[in-house]
């Protein structure tokens, strides 16, 4: 493990514009730099580098951090491979812990599985190679498919010999353990080699190591299934990896796109032709894991199917998931008998990817006509396809994006767009209450204080109340704690920013509505009482990625006054800009958060009041009191905000 103070060495000698320039061509804007993402594809630079804060943050995809969080981000590697990037770049010697012999142990564990795994990645490409019935049958096989030599050693193909224990005699001259053989599936419990007769596909994870294998039976056995693959293991777990995604990564972000098929062939095909940001399920229907795994690089998939029924069925499988990652998603359906295979080696790339561009649809639109012409004349599917199509719309996070849906889909469907936003905002409030339930929040009631109706009638409302409710006031709290919670509200009665703030909500902390936020204003005042740093540096090298990025975000502005103001107006910006006048700001938002939450609480008392019996005064009485007081702080708070609240 590498020590606090060799990470904090590091952070102190890196600079960002450095660190970022490496990789980004930066242009000097005022006293920051800007550039384009490498991130997201874009024309307009919307990537800021902050050298005062020394952070980065891009403006249109979002992403957010320091120097290590960036290469972290770029080059897809983990915290302590990042901060080892960082040291050798500025020539700083690391200072390590030695580990326990427990986790000694547990890492040459690890580590022996990938060894073992490019040994047999190796062992397989030899016997390709080199042997008499490798090239026959494998080698002859792979070159019938159209693929180069060193396109075969990109990507680790090889072959297995229909030997017993071909493997397994060479592993053991190389010194390797049986056992850990058989858990990498290489081996059976018998052993006897698991892949036989087969041609091989060697599967990477992100940063390129082997970690499974699938492979191809040569002979014709109804018996066999045509492909088998490695079981789970420490370093495979199926669910979590894509084929090919070591070697699409970067061309996944240089075109913003990632497209998706079904098999190896089809990725080593369409990467041999020129088109590299190909990934493949292999056959499985897409994981949340999978899809976040692709978010990591673009928003946009295109997937890529058979035109049969069952590449249909493939792709539509998973589309909720998709959607509810805000990925914009595409289906293009080749055409009949054709696979990206063989249709790429029958037309060629620029044809191939005219097709895509042309043929592409909208998914949801695509679901929507395949259901359709599904149920025909019939009423009671036709009904059904309504719901259907409502339930996916319901999955789309941007209400912008769902509006507009909305409206095209009720067309299509020939439905009044009323009924359509019904049914939709019917499904909203039913993942509301979910949520709602999950995370302890009473649900909105009738009464004065949550315009019910309107919620239930418009979809770009019932977003903004399920997603944000009051953490846009709660991040403004987060962002004052963090920019200025060690500076003095009140010098003269050593009261610091932090400790008014806390004063002031500590009987509302919880009904907050983002566990997030609620988590870094309680550890502010946790450390303020301890004595302990909160800087604005503290929480950008914060050990939790969650609040590193808040920081990163709250601090940063895609906004600066123009040099203008001072040379051509004779206009001097020698005042406090307004985030920097704590108090006043401190106060405001203290009391903007406390009206949010006391129109909760006052919710609250009225759903409690309606249950009671209005007989009952012994009970009543308290909650109208209660009722009266919280009324008359939520006018005073009004007042003082110079707001009207409505009786």
């Amino acid at each position: 493990m590498i020590l606090p103070n060799s990470i904090q060495e590091v952070n102190d000698a890196a600079k960002i514009e450095e660190v970022v320039g490496d990789f980004v061509n930066l242009k000097r804007r005022g006293a920051n730099y800007s550039g384009l993402c490498p991130f997201h594809n874009e024309k307009s630079p919307s990537f800021n580098v902050n050298p005062a804060r020394n952070i980065f943050k891009c403006f249109g995809c979002g992403k957010a951090g320091d120097p290590i969080t960036f290469v972290m981000e770029h080059e897809q590697v983990s915290y302590p491979e990042a901060v080892r990037f960082l040291a050798k770049k500025y020539r700083i010697e690391l200072k390590e812990t030695e580990s326990s012999d427990q986790q000694r142990q547990e890492q040459q564990a690890i580590d022996s599985l990938y060894l073992i795994n490019q040994f047999a990645q190796e062992y397989f490409q030899g016997q390709l190679f080199d042997t008499d019935k490798g090239r026959s049958v494998g080698l002859s096989y792979f070159k019938q498919r159209g693929f180069r030599e060193e396109t075969i050693k990109k990507f680790g193909l090889g072959f297995a010999q229909n030997d017993m224990d071909g493997l397994l005699r060479a592993g053991k001259q190389k010194g390797y353990n049986t056992d850990q053989l058989k858990k990498l599936g290489l081996v059976t419990q018998y052993d006897r080699d698991f892949f036989r007769d087969r041609v091989m596909f060697s599967i990477h994870n992100l940063t390129g190591k082997v970690i499974a294998f699938a492979g191809r039976i040569m002979a014709k056995d109804p018996k066999q299934p045509k492909y088998i693959n490695s079981p789970e293991t420490e370093i495979y777990y199926k669910s979590k990896v894509l084929y090919g995604i070591f070697f699409a990564k970067k061309a996944i972000r240089q075109f913003d796109e990632c497209l998706l098929v079904e098999g190896y062939t089809d990725v080593i095909s369409l990467h041999q032709s020129g088109i590299e940001n190909v990934v493949a399920s292999s056959g499985t229907a897409l994981t949340p894991d999978q899809i976040r795994l692709i978010k990591r690089f673009t928003n946009n998939i295109k997937i890529i199917y058979d035109g049969d029924a069952a590449g249909i069925k493939a792709a539509l499988r998973g589309l909720d998931l998709a959607l509810a990652e805000d990925m914009n998603v595409r289906l293009v359906l080749l055409p009949d008998q054709e696979d990206p295979d063989s249709y790429i080696q029958k037309v060629g790339s620029e044809a191939f990817l005219t097709y895509l561009k042309e043929k592409g649809k909208d998914i949801v639109q695509f679901e929507t006509e395949l259901l359709l012409k599904e149920a025909g004349d019939d009423p009671t599917r036709r009904a059904g396809v309504l719901g259907q199509i409502a339930n996916t719309i319901s999955k789309i996070k941007n209400p912008l994006r769902r509006d507009e849906y909305v409206k095209v889909t009720r067309q299509v469907l020939g439905v009044d767009e009323g009924r359509m936003i019904f049914e939709v905002n019917k499904l909203l409030r039913r993942d509301l209450e979910k949520y709602q339930a999950l995370e302890g929040i009473t649900p909105p009631s009738s009464d004065d204080s949550f315009p019910t109706e309107e919620y239930v009638s418009n979809p770009i409302m019932a977003e903004a109340e399920m997603s944000v409710g009051d953490e846009f006031q709660e991040k403004h709290i987060a962002h004052i704690l963090i920019n200025a919670g060690g500076e003095w509200y009140d010098q003269a009665h050593n009261t610091t920013v932090a400790q008014y703030v806390w004063i002031n909500i500590e009987d509302v902390i919880d009904y907050f509505d983002s566990k997030l936020y609620k988590k870094v204003v309680v550890e502010i005042m946790q450390r303020v009482n301890q004595g302990l740093d909160i800087s604005v540096q503290y929480f950008i090298n914060h050990p939790e990625a969650d609040v590193r990025q808040l920081a990163s975000t709250v601090l940063t502005s895609p906004y600066e006054f123009s040099e203008n103001w001072e040379l051509k107006h004779e206009v001097f910006l020698n005042q406090r800009m307004p985030e920097d006048n704590y108090f006043k700001d401190a106060e405001a938002a203290v009391k903007r958060l406390k009206l949010r939450k006391i129109g909760r609480i006052i919710a609250d008392n009225h759903a409690k009041m309606k249950v009671i019996n209005q007989g009952d005064v012994e009970q009543l009485l308290p909650l109208i009191k209660l009722d009266q007081k919280l009324k008359a702080m939520r006018n005073q708070l009004a007042g003082e905000l110079g707001m009207v609240v409505v009786k």
